[in-house]
């Protein structure tokens, strides 16, 4: 009879995959031994693995350039990196080793950027496209950074006040976007997103505050779907009155030359994920040329803004069960050493899926189980809301101990954790560690940050200078 969790892996989904296997009995992400990082450093720990940045990257900018060339079309491609998936030096330097561009959200992002160029980073060519609601900081900030002659810097307008905010602090001519406020999918609570200017007044907007400033060109239209890229009728139908909108401007703006169809790709966030990439790229070049032929204009440059995809499946997490509790006949819950409230806070914050695999003794017997974290918190759990369907796990055995990885949890979760600063339940921070790949083919691993100390957290909260 099989019923080791190797074999229910095997009987469930294709397994190994491109980024997990097993040697020795124990799970490797993309060939690294998970095991020997855990006896090197303890757990837990989350990890980064930077080349899974550049891997990303490069794939997609492959299906645009294939897509590109197939369908004969005449505008350029530019892959831009959302800084606030992860702002960290280590992400945005391996990012930026693909001759990317940088979409920016707050104030604080353009010192980011400054810093960036002073390492040499990225120059004044590279596009920085400031997104978000801009008050006198970001404002102040956006101005300088164009001031001091970074002429691919291009505040996106977010409402009717921006240009005469930026107008008043930019000198000279700049260039600017303005983002479409698209329709949200029904099930959502509200109709049209907070962000940008409503289809129907892009034109008039246009006419009021920018056709006749001559400070101002109008370069870019942006166009982001909240639930990202997928193949849906919600999505296309958007996509296509995106670009009636773009095609209506450019017949009375001939300065127009871009559209930034932001909102991501998905990422991997089960064994059985699927999801055609090449052919979503293929749609959209396509569906571009065929509406601009129509209504007879340049097809635009294309810029996209992924974040998620580009640094989301570097990260993993991995855990010790440490005790287990059966609350009742039915239900089991494995007790990890930390919290999935402070370490991965979408799981709880909007039930965010991640990938879920143990790391040793996958030839043992398993069982249903239920995970819960380390604080005095009902919502600090995973379960099979989260996860897609019941989490199975080797049995819990006093005398093995147990260690489990999350994947594919490299965005967001550090920003929205709070890292380096408080946590709930004063739950310290794990260990982070770096793990790359020199050009021999071997990896290296380094000691970003320690797990947070006491001291640490009582000098926040003021009890030690």
């Amino acid at each position: 009879m099989n019923t080791k969790y190797i074999d229910l892996i095997n009987q469930t989904f294709d397994f190994p995959q491109e980024e997990f296997n097993l040697e020795n009995k124990t799970l490797e992400f993309h060939g690294i031994n998970l095991m020997e990082l855990v006896e090197t450093y303890g757990a837990p720990l989350k990890f980064t693995y930077l080349p899974q940045i550049s891997n990303n990257i490069k794939r997609a900018k492959k299906w645009f350039t294939d897509a590109i060339e197939k369908h004969d079309y005449q505008g350029e491609y530019n892959y831009c990196y959302c800084t606030k998936s992860s702002h960290f030096n280590h992400v945005l330097n391996e990012a930026l080793k693909n001759d990317i561009h940088i979409e920016t959200s707050s104030a604080f992002d353009i010192d980011i950027v400054e810093n960036l160029k002073k390492q040499g980073k990225i120059t004044d060519e590279t596009f920085v496209l400031s997104n978000g609601f801009k008050r006198a900081q970001y404002v102040t900030n956006i101005a300088r950074l164009i001031n001091e002659g970074h002429k691919n810097a291009i505040p996106i307008i977010d409402n009717y006040e921006e240009i005469d905010l930026l107008s008043a602090e930019i000198k000279g001519e700049f260039n600017v976007g303005i983002r479409i406020a698209s329709e949200e999918e029904p099930k959502f609570e509200f109709y049209t997103s907070r962000l940008g200017i409503g289809y129907k007044n892009i034109v008039p907007f246009y006419k009021n505050q920018i056709k006749e400033n001559k400070k101002v060109n109008l370069k870019m239209l942006h166009f982001f779907i909240n639930t990202g890229i997928r193949d849906n009728a919600y999505y296309w139908n958007e996509l296509h009155k995106c670009l009636k909108v773009y095609t209506n401007l450019k017949k009375i703006c001939p300065s127009l030359d871009s559209l930034n169809i932001g909102g991501g790709f998905p990422i991997k966030n089960s064994l059985a994920f699927e999801f055609d990439y090449e052919y979503m790229v293929d749609e959209i070049i396509n569906q571009i040329k065929v509406t601009c032929e129509e209504e007879g204009v340049d097809v635009p440059n294309i810029f996209t803004e992924f974040g998620s995809f580009t640094v989301g499946e570097s990260g993993g997490a991995v855990y010790e069960v440490l005790y287990q509790k059966q609350q009742n006949d039915r239900e089991k819950w494995n007790m990890i050493n930390s919290s999935f409230i402070t370490t991965l806070p979408d799981t709880w914050a909007i039930n965010k899926r991640f990938i879920l695999l143990p790391i040793n003794r996958w030839h043992e017997g398993y069982e249903r189980v239920l995970l819960g974290g380390l604080t005095c918190d009902s919502d600090d759990y995973y379960n099979s809301e989260q996860h897609m369907n019941a989490i199975y796990l080797p049995k819990y055995n006093k005398e093995k101990p147990l260690y489990i990885g999350f994947f594919n949890t490299g965005a967001y979760q550090e920003t929205i954790g709070g890292f380096g600063g408080l946590q709930h339940c004063l739950i310290p921070s794990p260990k982070h560690i770096l793990i790359d790949k020199d050009a021999e083919g071997t990896f290296t691993t380094k000691l970003f940050s320690e797990q947070q100390k006491s001291e640490d957290l009582l000098k926040i909260l003021g009890y030690e200078n």
